[in-house]
Parts: C-alpha cells; sequence; structure tokens
C-alpha cells in the first residue's frame, strides 16, 4: 500500500492495487468509461450547436458503416499496435520510452533510402526495408538504453531529445539528400519502388499486408514475455533491478537489448507508413503515433492481448472523429476534446477497477499518533 500526503489538504491517501479482478469487471471497465464519454460529448455536442445523433451517427458511419471504413481503422490501428507493444516491452522493465516518434522516423528515412536505391534486387527490396528500419529503429532505441544504464540518465530525457533530433534530421533528409529533384519546392521524397509496396490485403480499399506485421509482433512478443527467458529477465528487471542483478542478470546489457527491441518495432512503423500507405517520405509522416501509441500501452495493461484491443480502439476513435467533423460538421476543436476526453476517461475508470483508494485525515493520524 502507498500512502500519499496531499500538503495543501488536511487529508493523505493510501493507495492499494486489487491483485485479482474478474473478467466481468474488466469487461465493464471499458465500457462504463465509453457510456460516460458519449453522454459527456453528447452534452458538449448540442452546446455547440450541432446534433449529437447526427454526430454520432456520423461516427460510427465512419468506423464501421462500410468495409472501406473498417479497413481505414485498421490502417490507424497497425502502427498504433506495433509502436504501442515496443513500449509495452520497454514498459515492463521500468523503461519509459517517450521516443516512439523518433525512432518511427528513423525506420522511415531508412525505408526511403533502401526503397529508392536502383541497384537493389526486386525481390529482396522489402524484405531489406524492413530488415533496415528495424536495425535503425534498434539503434535510437538503444543509445537511450545505453545513457541509462552506463552513465544512470534519465529516459525520459533523453527519448525526447532524442525525438527532437530525429524530427529535424528527417526535416534536413526529406528537403535534402533524399528530396524529389522533380519537384524541390516541396518537402517530400521521391517514390519508392514498388516492388518495396506492402501488397494490399484488399483491392477496393488502402488495406494492406502490415496488418499481417502487427499480428505477428503481438504473437512474438507474448512469446518473448511469457514463453523465453529473456522475457523473465525483462520482468525481472521491472519488478526488481537490484534483486534480478544479484540473481544473475546482467542488468545493464538486458535494459539495453530491451530498449533496443522497443525502437526497433517503432521502426518497423516507419517501413509500415513509407511501404504501406504513403510510398514516399513526407512532413509529419508519423502523425503522432509514438506518442499516442503511450496510452495504448498503458490502456492494453502492457500484454499483447490489451495492446491489440487498445491499438483498434484508437485506431475506430480517430477514424471516427475525423468522420464527425466531415460528415457531421462537428468544429475541430470539439472533436479533439472529445477524443482527449474518452482517453481521460478511460485512464480514470481503469483505475477505479484495479486500485482501492483509502482517505485519511491528516489531524487523526496525529491525534493517534499522540495517544500512543
Amino acid at each position: 500500500m502507498k500512502k500519499i500526503d496531499i500538503s495543501f489538504l488536511p487529508i493523505s491517501l493510501s493507495v492499494e492495487k486489487i491483485p485479482y479482478l474478474s473478467p466481468l469487471k474488466k469487461i465493464l471497465s471499458p465500457l462504463i468509461a465509453l457510456i460516460i464519454g458519449l453522454l459527456i460529448g453528447a452534452i458538449l455536442i448540442l452546446l455547440a450547436g450541432s446534433n449529437p445523433l447526427v454526430a454520432y451517427r456520423a461516427l460510427y458511419q465512419g468506423t464501421f458503416g462500410s468495409l472501406d471504413s473498417f479497413a481505414e481503422v485498421l490502417i490507424k490501428a497497425i502502427p498504433l499496435v506495433i509502436v504501442g507493444m515496443g513500449i509495452a516491452i520497454a514498459f515492463q522493465a521500468r523503461f519509459w520510452n517517450i521516443g516512439g516518434e523518433g525512432q518511427i522516423l528513423m525506420g522511415a528515412i531508412m525505408a526511403t533510402w533502401i526503397g529508392t536505391m536502383e541497384l537493389l534486387p526486386a525481390g529482396l527490396m522489402l524484405p531489406l526495408i524492413l530488415i533496415g528500419s528495424f536495425v535503425a529503429g534498434y539503434i535510437w532505441g538503444s543509445i537511450a538504453g545505453i545513457l541509462k544504464s552506463k552513465f544512470g540518465l534519465n529516459e525520459v530525457i533523453v527519448t525526447i531529445m532524442l525525438n527532437y533530433i530525429a524530427i529535424y534530421f528527417q526535416i534536413y533528409m526529406v528537403r535534402g539528400p533524399l528530396i524529389d529533384k522533380s519537384m524541390p519546392f516541396w518537402p517530400m521524397s521521391e517514390y519508392i519502388s514498388s516492388y518495396a509496396f506492402l501488397p494490399r490485403l484488399l483491392s477496393t480499399t488502402r488495406l494492406h499486408a502490415g496488418l499481417f506485421l502487427a499480428i505477428g509482433v503481438i504473437i512474438v512478443a507474448w512469446i518473448i514475455l511469457y514463453h523465453l527467458p529473456f522475457g523473465y529477465k525483462i520482468k525481472a528487471i521491472g519488478l526488481n533491478p537490484c534483486a534480478a542483478q544479484y540473481g544473475g542478470i546482467n542488468v545493464g546489457r538486458t535494459l539495453i537489448l530491451t530498449v533496443g527491441l522497443s525502437g526497433g518495432l517503432a521502426g518497423l512503423v516507419g517501413a509500415n507508413e513509407i511501404c504501406g500507405v504513403h510510398h514516399r517520405l513526407l512532413d509529419n509522416i508519423s502523425a503522432g503515433y509514438g506518442y499516442t501509441a503511450i496510452v495504448v500501452a498503458v490502456l492494453g495493461h502492457l500484454r499483447p492481448l490489451g495492446v491489440l484491443t487498445a491499438g483498434f480502439f484508437f485506431g475506430a476513435l480517430i477514424v471516427g472523429a475525423d468522420a464527425m467533423k466531415q460528415i457531421a460538421a462537428t468544429p475541430a476543436a470539439l472533436v479533439l476534446v472529445f477524443q482527449g476526453m474518452i482517453l481521460i476517461l478511460f485512464l480514470v475508470v481503469d483505475v477505479y477497477f484495479h486500485y482501492r483508494i483509502h482517505i485519511h485525515s491528516k489531524k487523526k493520524e496525529r491525534n493517534s499518533f499522540d495517544t500512543g
């Protein structure tokens, strides 16, 4: 039980984690958050002068109303699931990887560089892009792991700074070495070779084979975390690094490998966006996936199946919110408020179901102490 003193109030809080949550409560938790969010959202939409029924009909049509809409949900969910799983692995080791955005960009740069090479054999281009993007993200993530394990630097600060370095490096590359020379006034690269495209799964939609990549990442992560010694080492470091070191685990080496794996998965998202969606390097190609995936990982409780579910939900929320804006003419600012409110409610309800909070009076505590 963890005790928290609130200095400006005459109370203190003690937080106790509930060791077991029934399957029914696990299902009810997100449903309650969603219902509350929709009710509050309806009030806000009314206050903005729009019809909430029309807005929510647009939300449904934009996500599940057609095959094309559902495909767009999956397209948004794929990167969130992959990078979310990478962040969840790092968090399992108590390494707070905030650098997913930069790792995605490094993977995208590598994918574009390999994809625009003219001398590579056609059959090797896509595998080389996937491997190269993973390696680029792995190296970028490992930098933070090395600085943490060798020098004790705060990983939050380091990964955020690495994000900015990657962002400006991407800006330089898309305006310099990788720019499309036929359109030099636009910050974008040439198209990659068609041999590097991820195959389309449905010809009438944009859904691509990155879906299998996301599912494969979830399966491999499940095997690593729950069936391999490396996964045991990751969780042991997260629970107690001193005890893990005493038990014979090389904490520094394991941490570097873990963060590298986390960054490598984010790098794969860069390849996914280049080879499956845009087919060229653009400004803001990540669309904030590296940051949104942090919430995906937390809401998924750092578990593979949870990350898969949370990633799909966030994909639906992003696509549905865009449909509300376009079809129902809901104000853009209100759509962003709606998205943020849903996220906060999910976190609040999740905490309510997983933790028991006790409120104590500081005055009573002092009296009992004096009496004793």
